[in-house]
């Protein structure tokens, strides 16, 4: 458990690296205009991809039983236009602004991706990057 909780705590610390980057460079990151549109992927043409450790990270704060399956083009945790998980948000989430750069957001993901991919090699657990739709309806099926 002692292991997990170490994995978590890595996590919550990329996640806190990934929000002082859009802090500090607001101008390239862009500034969220709290609209939920990006959440409804269908329309808003694109996909969110997640990763192994954040999915441990997103279970552990809400707990297994509350894991959505993703049933429509849109993210189950956006009620009424707002995130349920906001504090638990994957990267994707924490990266992408509708009116950012995207060089910078790439850059910024991809950076996240390789310290989320080194904690999985740290931790000896596999790594997936994988479509949240996926993801969540695996999840919510078990």
């Amino acid at each position: 458990m002692e292991n997990v909780r170490g994995l978590l705590d890595k996590v919550a610390e990329i996640y806190r690296w990934i929000d002082s980057q859009t802090r500090d460079y607001e101008d390239l990151a862009g500034t969220c205009r709290v609209c939920g549109e990006c959440c409804y992927f269908d329309s808003f043409g694109h996909v969110l991809f997640v990763t192994s450790p954040e999915l441990l990270y997103l279970v552990n704060n809400i707990g297994p039983g509350k894991i959505k399956p993703m049933s429509t083009g849109r993210c189950p945790y956006n009620v009424n236009d707002r995130c349920t998980i906001y504090k638990w948000r994957f990267a994707g989430c924490r990266v992408f602004c509708c009116g950012g750069d995207g060089d910078f957001q790439s850059t910024l993901s991809e950076s996240a991706l390789d310290r989320l991919k080194a904690l999985c090699a740290e931790y000896r657990i596999p790594y997936r990057y994988m479509d949240l739709a996926v993801a969540l309806n695996d999840l919510a099926a078990v």
